[in-house]
């Protein structure tokens, strides 16, 4: 499986974030930060970036990035070991 990085910026003040964090959610996403997540899937970026669109206004800024495996972190609003776990093989 692939590893990716997704963040996004909204830039609607007042905006609801829960549809995508809804969608972020059913794909299985990790929310490690505020505005960014760690997916394992089968999906390309580009497949994951296309379902994501659907939940963000065309202002909206979303990137998402393919993961090495290499990794250092601290202060995440996971555990260690459920990162670990996300980025696993």
């Amino acid at each position: 499986m692939k590893k990716y990085m997704i963040v996004y910026d909204l830039e609607k003040r007042g905006e609801s974030y829960e549809p995508l964090l809804n969608a972020l959610r059913n794909l299985g996403a990790l929310h490690v930060l505020y505005s960014k997540w760690v997916l394992r899937t089968n999906y390309s970026a580009e497949q994951i970036r296309n379902y994501l669109q659907q939940f963000i206004d065309a202002k909206d800024l979303l990137l998402v990035v393919g993961l090495t495996g290499e990794a250092a972190w601290t202060g995440l609003f996971v555990t260690s070991e459920q990162l670990k776990q996300a980025l696993a093989a």
